[in-house]
């Protein structure tokens, strides 16, 4: 019988993802099931995008540009120099899905054995793109007790070796939630630019920052145009995860020449969601001010419940639309699953993603959960009084001491 790749024995199954068929069985056996596992909001796609691909004229659906279509380059183009990117069509690549933006940046950027080194926990799928790239993810963790705040420089420059060529950030972040000040951003330029590293900045979430708090992107720092790439998605930004629209961003003229031709490759990404994508960008600042009151709300519920569990620790996340919170439990992995195959509150149960998918580091994050606000109001309160209840009776549930203090991350 032939054998699978080594790459395909080693490529990691999605801690989001990889729960669900236990949740189908959950609905066949007439359970409700609250869906806090994966990053899929509720919130309505903007009209103007759904109008747009409703209103589709074309007689031949064509491939497009490698690069993405002019038009769309040149209203994406709008979009980011009102935010102060000051980029012109020629430094962005149309992608399928920002999940596309970073496989062409690692596989443009870094040689087979290449390290990477990433702050964790972190989004699950880093580890599934290093292995498609044969690169080395090089995790360094932050800790719950602190909202997960950037870790100190002088634990990067331990990790930094002669393989050592890029830094991934994702901010805000995901899972934790976290938003870098401008001062950790700072921080990481100077490191950056000292070892003459790439940059990878995940902005998928940069829409959503809470409380007054500033997103400071690294474009908005001088001095690094050659080191910084900027991943980006239309998913999050406009509730659209199906449209698969990413782009990679960059002031390196040898990056974009290079991931061009790994654009190339793949022919080019989809007539239909650029269209849609260019009708997206002239959605109104309202929608956005509504997004953001709504999903403030969401955080405030989910977080202030679970921080009135016992044992439970929850820092309150500064931007994006999750959480990681601690739990008095022996195994996230377990526990995710007990909820799912053997507990229900009132013919109901809560669906999560383990945080230890979210870790590169063996045995990190074992009794921590990744929580997505994007149910509504309602049906979030809900959920956590049929978490409350599974963890009074879960077989496994461990005491802990109390994390002191409430925490702003």
């Amino acid at each position: 019988m032939p054998t699978i790749s080594t790459k395909g024995q080693h490529m990691p199954a999605s801690p989001i993802r990889k729960l669900t068929p236990f949740a189908e069985k959950a609905k066949q056996e007439g359970k409700k099931v609250y869906h806090l596992n994966i990053g899929q909001p509720d919130i309505e796609t903007p009209e103007g995008m759904l109008n747009a691909v409703k209103n589709i004229d074309f007689k031949v659906w064509s491939y497009t540009a490698s690069e993405g279509t002019l038009s769309y380059r040149k209203k994406l183009t709008e979009y980011y120099n009102k935010l102060n990117y000051n980029i012109a069509p020629e430094n962005i690549i149309v992608t399928t899905g920002g999940s596309e933006a970073i496989t062409i940046a690692m596989m443009t950027c870094l040689n087979p054995g290449d390290e990477v080194i990433i702050p964790e926990p972190f989004y699950a799928n880093y580890n599934g793109f290093a292995c498609q790239s044969d690169i080395v993810v090089k995790p360094i963790l932050s800790y719950i007790d602190n909202g997960f705040a950037l870790p100190a420089i002088s634990e990067f420059e331990k990790l930094i070796t002669d393989k050592t060529k890029a830094i991934i950030i994702c901010n805000p972040n995901n899972p934790t939630g976290y938003l870098y000040s401008k001062a950790e951003m700072q921080a990481l330029k100077e490191l950056v630019l000292k070892y003459d590293l790439y940059l990878f900045s995940d902005e998928a979430y940069r829409e959503f920052c809470y409380d007054g708090r500033e997103f400071i992107s690294p474009m908005h720092l001088d001095g690094m145009e050659e080191n910084v790439i900027v991943m980006d998605t239309v998913s999050k930004r406009y509730s659209a995860c199906g449209a698969r629209l990413g782009c990679l961003i960059t002031k390196n003229k040898e990056v974009l020449t290079a991931g061009l031709k790994f654009a190339q490759a793949r022919l080019s990404p989809g007539l239909v969601e650029q269209i849609a994508g260019e009708a997206a960008v002239n959605t109104p600042d309202a929608y956005f001010e509504a997004v953001s009151k709504e999903y403030t709300h969401r955080r405030d519920v989910l977080v202030n419940a679970l921080n009135q569990m016992d044992g439970v620790f929850c820092p309150n996340p500064g931007g994006a639309f999750y959480v990681v919170a601690k739990f008095p439990i022996d195994n996230a992995d377990k526990f995710c699953q007990w909820m799912l195959e053997s507990f229900s509150h009132e013919n109901a149960t809560v669906m999560m993603a383990p945080a230890t998918g979210f870790y590169s580091t063996p045995g990190a994050g074992q009794n921590e959960v990744r929580m997505a606000y994007v149910l509504n109001a309602d049906d979030l309160q809900k959920a956590m009084v049929c978490l409350q209840q599974a963890l009074k009776v879960y077989p496994g549930r461990v005491e802990q001491p109390e994390t002191a203090g409430t925490l702003q991350a």
